[in-house]
């Protein structure tokens, strides 16, 4: 299986897919993400997390102009990046364009509901430099999606837990990180997300389809 992670920014993703035993490329447009994956990728190779078989690498480039051959991934991770695009239907494209017949595209962006209410609380939230350029329906990223040649067969709503996080976030400034609250807030998402409890888990599953921070999509090629 061979997987590109676009807009890979930390590399969670792609550190898992690696761990799972796919080949991955990671994608980023800056240079300090990639690089910072790079070096990861060296630290869990050089940990024996890895098998020994698995290919890796991290590019820096532009998604609407991928470094790509035609068909050459069976998966594609798009998560969080095309709402800081400009010209997102030209990333959707080069998506569709690299993707094999049989491959499958995950895509998530930030849900209209949760999102709309950030940009009303903080103009800072989405108007700083490589912020999010605009709000998402479904249907209309769909036709989006249509039009680059690529046809959902799935989706869902994710990250229900973050959304309180960010409104949280807007309400008293996107840059009080030192909050108490927001401090406060933070250190239970990383609790969640690196110990995975059951109360959590089970929360957030129940709350996904009401406040679930991300629309999550899955998507084929248009037959």
């Amino acid at each position: 299986m061979r997987l590109l992670d676009l807009g890979c920014g930390a590399g969670r993703h792609t550190f898992a897919a690696l761990r799972k035993g796919a080949d991955v490329v990671a994608l980023d447009a800056k240079c300090s993400e990639v690089e910072a994956v790079k070096e990861m990728i060296e630290a869990i190779t050089d940990a024996g997390e890895l098998t020994e078989t698995v290919r890796s690498g991290a590019t820096v480039a532009d998604m609407t102009e991928l470094p790509f051959a035609t068909a050459s991934f069976d998966r594609v991770i798009a998560s969080e990046v095309l709402e800081h695009l400009t010209d997102d239907e030209g990333a959707l494209r080069e998506i569709a364009r690299v993707l094999r017949p049989d491959g499958v595209v995950a895509l998530s962006v930030p849900r209209a509901g949760p999102e709309r209410a950030n940009w009303v609380l903080s103009e800072a939230y989405h108007s700083v430099e490589g912020g999010h350029v605009r709000i998402y329906r479904r249907r209309e990223l769909a036709a989006r999606c249509s039009r680059a040649g690529l046809k959902v067969i799935a989706s869902h709503h994710a990250h229900a837990l973050h959304s309180p996080y960010w409104l949280l976030k807007c309400a008293v400034g996107v840059d009080r990180d030192d909050h108490l609250l927001v401090r406060a807030y933070h250190r239970m998402l990383i609790w969640d997300i690196t110990r995975r409890p059951l109360v959590t888990r089970l929360t957030e599953s129940l709350l996904n389809p009401l406040i679930g921070k991300s629309l999550v999509i899955y998507l084929v090629k248009a037959s």
